[in-house]
């Protein structure tokens, strides 16, 4: 199990445009994903991942008829 409590997911802009890139922080839940690796949410709870101890990252669904965006980069945070 990772030590680390928080991750900065950083995602894709919208393509064709010149948007910013969107970061989200998630940080640890107790759950378990189905690869068997910790999940971290953001504050809202809609944003959920699981993350492996190499940084591996698996969007999962947080309700029906979602289709999450792999993020482009997952940055573990310095504990609080």
């Amino acid at each position: 199990m990772s030590d680390e409590k928080r991750y900065a997911l950083t995602f894709p802009g919208t393509p064709g445009t010149q948007a910013p890139q969107d970061v989200v922080i998630v940080s640890w839940t107790s759950a378990t994903g189905p690869g068997g690796h910790p999940v971290y949410e953001d504050a809202s709870g809609i944003v959920r991942a699981e993350i492996s101890d190499s940084g591996e990252v698996r969007m999962l669904a947080s309700g029906g008829h979602q289709s999450p965006h792999l993020p482009v980069h997952a940055e573990p945070l310095p504990q609080t």
